[in-house]
């Protein structure tokens, strides 16, 4: 992602309300990249593969994308002593289908044609965890978008570009696409994977929004 992009600029930070160092859990290089166009001073500790597995067939993409941002959450938290983590997932939802990231190719390019002149949402589900105090924060984005109808000759563009690669939904809205558009919640950030709005809105309001742990994580 390039720091002349739009959405890359203007985007809000808010002080960390414990004074612990923050933690992104992610290895997302877009969220990262998000988080240092705000500003944050931040160290990058991605959750475990595992922290992301456990499908459950009866979850809502919402549900879903709040239980994996928890779970990653939880990895870290398991190796980290006084530190303030950021964890977060991204799904995509059309109709009642769910899509993640794409396991390959085809999976990318089915995931496109479904898409293709449909609305659908993006889902982040974003998890704050201060480990000093033992405090944590769950919440979930919704952003709904409208895509243009693709024609052969864009789809396969696209997949020959291999910017579909580890993106919810087999797409990125930062790709300079001119066939996406935000139509509710024009968070761009939301859609890119990380709610940069609501997450200096948690942070401003840890004290009073979040909950205390009920049982140790070890």
């Amino acid at each position: 992602m390039s720091n002349t992009l739009p959405l890359m600029k203007g985007l809000p930070r808010a002080k960390v309300p414990t004074g612990e160092p923050l933690v992104l859990a992610s290895g997302s290089p877009r969220r990262a990249e998000l988080m240092r166009a705000a500003g944050y001073d931040f160290e990058v500790c991605p959750a475990a593969d595992s922290a992301e597995c456990g499908v459950d067939y009866k979850e809502t993409a919402q549900e879903m994308v709040a239980r994996l941002a928890f779970q990653k959450a939880v990895d870290v938290v398991r190796r980290r002593k006084r530190s303030f983590i950021i964890a977060a997932d991204t799904l995509a939802s059309c109709g009642a289908k769910i899509l993640g990231k794409p396991k390959d190719r085809a999976d990318a390019e089915a995931m496109l044609r479904l898409l293709s002149g449909q609305k659908h949402d993006v889902y982040t589900g974003v998890c704050l965890w201060s480990t000093g105090t033992n405090q944590c924060y769950l919440d979930v984005v919704r952003s709904r978008l409208q895509m243009s109808e693709l024609d052969e000759d864009a789809i396969t563009a696209y997949l020959d570009g291999g910017k579909w690669q580890g993106k919810a939904g087999g797409f990125g809205y930062q790709d300079d696409n001119d066939w996406i558009e935000i139509v509710e919640n024009d968070s761009e950030s939301n859609v890119v994977g990380l709610p940069m709005e609501r997450l200096a809105e948690i942070l401003e309001n840890f004290a009073s929004l979040a909950d205390k742990v009920q049982k140790e994580v070890r």
